[in-house]
């Protein structure tokens, strides 16, 4: 009797946003004038999951995840079609999860109902701060009122609600973000996802920063405010179980999240979508066309949109379970790794676990406390120990 076929997961990338956030290295472009575009969208993305439909088989549909960009810019009609799509070519399952990141604005808050209507369960909202001056930094379009009134309305509307909050900004204090916490706890999510602002190449905040017009905390200022999240959430009643998302009990967890990090396949569509894919026992890397008109050209060529495709080495796959793995409490069996020839008894193993970055596990690769804060440095290690 053959196994059965693995779970999956779809991400739909949706680029367009009112306003390009200083901070934001993602595959984005402005909404205004490209209306007409967005249509063609919605219908290209459809046309790629049934032809990538052809290239997974049957499986088991876990989660939906609607990405960009800014997709609470769509039109819950759109959203509704796609939704509908994933439905038909996979199999739903029963507790399907299908999540959509959103912006406060009222113009898009008013939006909620229909994206409830839709199809979404989950929302997560983009905060990003409770402060009117963070926000203006952050170069945001709305203001703490409307983030409020916008998370309030999520609360009622949808069964999950997820809150995005950005902190370790010029100046802040660990008071201060706490503070900040306890009312975004306040606002009544069972999910917040506390991301500490990273200077990415070619953004305009790395402009900025290169031309000195502003400084990002030190690296000390940064551990405090980290640690700051972890006890004020901890005390709350949040369990980290990812370096940057907590929940209140195991079900608000991010389903869809987890497909990442635990290794399960995902479908990717839209303009820039990655997705990973078994395909007869080996993981396949796929990337779609960045520019929208280039992935529509894709689509209505060839099926997909996808600009590349590549299967993965072995090792290349282990790299990439290890890194994602590490992330999450559970952390990564060995066994899934076994490519990178890694053991408890490995040296490089042996010398986190003395140094206290790495669980003394027979079973699993596992970051501690202290070494989830060391992350990328305790990943680095282990990929090149290997």
């Amino acid at each position: 009797m053959s196994a059965a076929p693995p779970p999956l997961g779809v991400y739909v990338h949706w680029p367009y946003c009112a306003r390009i956030c200083p901070y934001c290295d993602f595959n984005v472009f402005k909404a205004r004038g490209r209306e007409a575009e967005a249509a063609g969208l919605a219908r290209a993305i459809v046309g790629d999951l049934e032809a990538q439909r052809a290239i997974t088989g049957p499986r088991e549909l876990v989660s939906v995840f609607f990405g960009g960009g800014t997709p609470s810019l769509m039109e819950p009609a759109w959203v509704a079609e796609i939704l509908a799509a994933a439905r038909r070519l996979w199999t739903p399952a029963a507790d399907l999860e299908v999540s959509l990141e959103a912006n406060p604005t009222d113009a898009e808050t008013d939006r909620f109902a229909g994206l409830a209507d839709a199809g979404v369960n989950r929302l997560s909202l983009g905060l990003q701060a409770l402060d009117d001056a963070a926000l203006k930094f952050l170069g945001r379009n709305h203001d703490a009122a409307e983030g409020r009134r916008a998370a309030e309305t999520a609360a009622r509307l949808f069964p999950r609600l997820s809150l995005d909050l950005i902190y370790a900004l010029p100046d802040q204090t660990p008071r201060a973000w706490a503070d900040e916490l306890r009312a975004a706890v306040a606002l009544g999510a069972e999910h917040i996802s506390p991301y500490q602002l990273t200077i990415e190449e070619g953004t305009a905040f790395d402009r900025a920063v290169r031309r000195g017009l502003f400084a990002p905390p030190r690296d000390e200022a940064g551990a405090d405010l980290y640690d700051t999240t972890q006890a004020v959430l901890e005390a709350e009643g949040f369990e980290a179980y990812e370096v940057s998302n907590h929940a209140r009990g195991e079900a608000a967890r991010s389903r869809h999240n987890l497909v990442y990090w635990t290794g399960v396949d995902y479908v990717g569509a839209g303009p820039g979508a990655h997705g990973r894919i078994t395909v007869e026992g080996a993981r396949v890397a796929t990337e779609a066309a960045d520019r929208p008109a280039d992935y529509i050209a894709r689509v209505n060529a060839s099926g997909t949109g996808f600009a590349g495709r590549e299967t993965l080495t072995p090792v290349q796959a282990a790299e990439e379970r290890l890194l994602s793995g590490l992330r999450i409490g559970e952390g990564v069996a060995f066994g899934e790794v076994a490519a990178l020839a890694l053991s408890p008894d490995t040296p490089v193993v042996r010398r986190l676990v003395e140094m206290g970055l790495l669980a003394r596990d027979p079973e699993r690769l596992r970051a501690t406390t202290h070494g989830r804060r060391l992350l990328n440095a305790v990943t680095s290690e282990l990929v090149l120990g290997a």
